[in-house]
């Protein structure tokens, strides 16, 4: 009996150390690689910044303005990364990549609660690889905050909807008043699915312990904020970023109705292939297949409506859609193909790598495809074959543990060989490197809105907008990799745009 138990000891302290690394790798390593990129990055971290700087934990200000556009959750957030000392790009995005860390290890344990080992490990698993998960976990923008409070308010609801159990119903609007702090109403509308499953139970949140949790953790900051803004916060806040953003095309990100399937697709790579396992009729009998989906569909078909349209609007419906996988791979008593699929499909992280910087900067039409470094393959093929091996021989979790393995290793290849040349035609870091020795000399002219957000960050305002500050040499700039402009001729006048 001993030498079994300490044989499974070991194999436990090889699965942990296994786990220990690639969450390093996947999620810490490479975050200073690359400066802040677009315009988000940079403008949430400078409100982040703020907040540490001055003290005001309440009203978020951009370069010294009242901004309204988001709560104030991922602000205290990036906060907390300049209260720790980790400079301007760790900073923000390293309690994202923590918070991603967590959330994974909360999502697995509860799925393991709810559905199980073997369903929740292969969802985990699919949710941790995928483009979405991965990419959100390195931004420090709102999309994964409001993700990981929400699918935790959804998941312990699920006992709630399917059974009438209230034990975790107060966890649960605490979770649901976290995601009202990471994107404001959006969290409560998501969660509307609920009530098509306890529609006559709905009373049960209106008891004292559920509304205390919400109010507890929600309320004070919008309080706060509203005595010192007033109608300002209201106006900005409410109607511009939520009615607005629905309803009207000016906030340029108009996409047609259509435009999510592709993104969903794109936000599941490599998981896609056990979608097939969708298609068994049975599977839809589970009520747990059909709370996620319905969470899934609703969402959805909720950001298909809506005028604006971006990427990471369909982030918090990932952990449903990777349940649903989960599911279906459980139904699946041997997936030697799919599995080496999603392996195959992990390779797409190291082929990136090689085109990746010249598709950012030039645009993907014009991406030259026959530069793929197709050597790096090769990790991708070994896994495959080794995960067909553990699934025909019913070696689930061995397989899970091999794609976790093999996606890393390609996760760290696309940051080795394209992380630092991203950071070159993306962020602002390196300009304003280059720009430094005569900062007095320039100001912001016509330049795209990643330069001006990332140059006034980087610079910690002494680079400035032409229009609020004439300086010799305006920046008219599409990409940081632009060449500087030279002072214009003595005694000629710079010209403003």
């Amino acid at each position: 009996m001993k030498p079994i138990l300490e044989s499974v000891a070991r194999q436990r302290i090889l699965a942990l150390l296994l786990l220990s690394v690639c969450a390093y790798l996947l999620f810490f390593f490479g975050l200073n690689r690359a400066g802040l990129i677009g315009p988000d990055e940079p403008r949430y971290a400078d409100i982040g910044r703020a907040m540490f700087e001055s003290g005001d934990w309440v009203t978020p200000r951009l370069f010294g303005e009242p901004w309204f556009e988001k709560p104030a959750l991922l602000y205290w957030l990036i906060g907390g990364g300049f209260t720790l000392g980790l400079g301007d790009t760790v900073g923000p995005r390293f309690p994202i990549a923590l918070l991603s860390i967590l959330a994974l290890a909360g999502y697995y344990l509860g799925l393991n609660r709810l559905l199980g080992a073997r369903p929740a490990m292969g969802a985990a698993v699919m949710l941790a690889i995928s483009v979405g998960w991965l990419g959100f976990s390195h931004a420090a923008v709102t999309d994964l905050p409001l993700t990981v409070f929400f699918g935790a308010g959804m998941l312990l609801a699920m006992p709630w909807a399917l059974r009438g159990e209230q034990r975790l119903l107060p966890w649960s609007a605490a979770c649901f008043a976290a995601a009202s702090l990471a994107k404001g109403l959006v969290p409560l509308v998501l969660a509307a699915p609920l009530l098509a499953f306890g529609w006559r139970r709905i009373g049960d949140w209106l008891r004292a312990a559920p509304l205390g949790a919400f109010a507890i953790v929600s309320i004070p900051w919008y309080a706060f904020c509203y005595a010192r803004n007033g109608s300002a916060f209201v106006d900005e806040f409410f109607w511009k970023h939520h009615v607005s953003r629905f309803f009207s095309p000016e906030l340029q990100h108009v996409q047609p109705f259509w435009f999510y399937v592709p993104i969903l697709l794109g936000l599941l790579v490599p998981a896609i292939p056990l979608m097939v396992g969708w298609f068994e009729r049975a599977m839809w009998r589970d009520p747990h297949a059909r709370y996620f989906a319905a969470w899934a569909l609703f969402g959805f078909l909720f950001f298909s409506a809506s005028t604006n349209k971006l990427p990471g609007y369909l982030l918090p419906l990932l952990p449903a859609f990777t349940a649903l996988l989960g599911l279906a791979l459980a139904r699946m008593p041997r997936a030697p193909l799919a599995l080496s699929l999603v392996v195959l499909l992990s390779a797409v992280y190291a082929l990136a790598g090689s085109v990746l910087p010249e598709a950012l900067a030039d645009g993907l039409r014009r991406t030259e495809f026959d530069a793929i470094a197709w050597q790096w393959l090769a990790p991708s093929v070994a896994g495959a074959a080794a995960v067909f091996f553990f699934e025909r021989s019913e070696r689930r979790t061995a397989a899970l543990m091999a794609i976790l393995l093999i996606a890393t290793v390609n996760v760290t290849i696309l940051k080795g060989t394209a992380f630092r040349a991203l950071g070159e035609e993306a962020s602002a870091r390196g300009l304003w490197e280059r720009l430094k020795p005569r900062a007095s000399e320039y100001c912001i002219g016509n330049s795209h809105r990643a330069i001006e957000y990332g140059l006034r960050y980087y610079s910690h305002g002494r680079i400035s907008l032409c229009v609020d500050e004439a300086r010799p040499i305006p920046l008219n700039l599409r990409y940081p990799s632009d060449p500087i402009p030279e002072a214009p001729a003595q005694g000629r006048e710079a010209s403003l745009p």
